[in-house]
């Protein structure tokens, strides 16, 4: 059999395609490894502070602050945790740390669903205006909102009280739950709404056994980053507290500087403070990450 020109160029095309295609592919096949190493090193690289800290605070006083550091021939311990509980009031301002965040949250979505489904669904100027007003109000200098906070704290007798502060992390972090709420609204048909009120629901009832229920990722999402907010605020509850109701973020800037436990005493508080929104956000990445999406939809 006599192959003729054609066929000779043809078979040279399908190798020289094939021999493409196998490079292609193993490219392909790399791109996920270097990724992954890229990834990784970057990990590595932003938990580098809390891994040194982790280790500052596993070792004896005299082996964490010598020079050059020791890295990993010395004896763990857990005293700085010990001192931290035994020698301080950490436990009091733990418990105020997760008091103001859990009241602030709750008290924050309790006026955000409604504020947030009213505007949704009654579009006009009012609303855009109050939806402005309320980005403005989240993009103030924080000192602008805290200083008058202060002032009427002081007024009201309400100073370096728990409550004060709920209250002020309620009105700061508002604007983000009624914007993201907002946004999780208008993802739901109005025909729901009709649907509802057509079998006899009021507003407040289609609310309450409608909408909550189809709004659960979005209420969680909400709900867990205004806890996040009010459990690691520490401007404000330096500003609005003294003594009875300081939290752990305060509690540690004040233990910095001092002596050398001292100063493992700061670390073990940040490593308590790290770890449950290390545990949150393993737990609830999978909400966090669908409620995002499905809220970054529509504006």
């Amino acid at each position: 059999m006599t192959l003729t020109s054609g066929d000779l160029s043809t078979r040279a095309i399908t190798t020289a395609d094939i021999e493409g295609t196998g490079r292609r592919r193993r490219h392909r096949g790399r791109r996920p490894v270097i990724t992954g190493l890229l990834l990784g090193i970057l990990c590595v690289v932003m938990l580098s502070p809390f891994i040194w800290m982790t280790l500052s605070v596993t070792k004896p006083t005299n082996v964490a602050f010598a020079n050059p550091p020791v890295l990993w021939d010395y004896q763990p311990t857990v005293q700085a945790f010990v001192d931290l509980w035994q020698t301080t009031y950490f436990a009091d301002y733990l418990v105020n740390t997760v008091v103001v965040a859990v009241v602030s949250t709750v008290v924050a979505l309790i006026i955000g669903i409604p504020a947030a489904y009213a505007l949704s669904r009654f579009p006009s100027y009012v609303s855009a205006i109050l939806l402005v007003l309320a980005l403005i109000f989240r993009a103030l200098p924080r000192f602008a909102v805290v200083l008058p906070m202060y002032d009427i704290s002081r007024a009201l007798g309400i100073y370096d009280t728990t409550v004060a502060l709920a209250i002020a992390l309620v009105a700061i972090n508002q604007p983000f739950t009624i914007w993201l709420l907002r946004n999780f609204f208008a993802e739901i048909p109005r025909e729901l709404d009709e649907a509802a009120m057509i079998d006899g629901c009021t507003r407040i009832g289609m609310l309450r056994r409608v909408m909550i229920p189809l709004m659960g990722p979005g209420i969680l999402t909400a709900g867990i980053f205004v806890f996040l907010f009010a459990f690691q605020e520490y401007l404000t509850a330096l500003v609005l507290t003294d003594s009875s109701s300081k939290t752990v973020p305060v509690f540690i800037a004040t233990q910095l500087g001092q002596t050398l436990p001292m100063l493992q005493q700061a670390g073990a508080a940040s490593m308590l403070l790290t770890i449950p929104v290390i545990v949150i956000a393993f737990i609830a990445q999978k909400y966090l990450v669908a409620g995002l999406s499905d809220g970054a939809v529509k504006g």
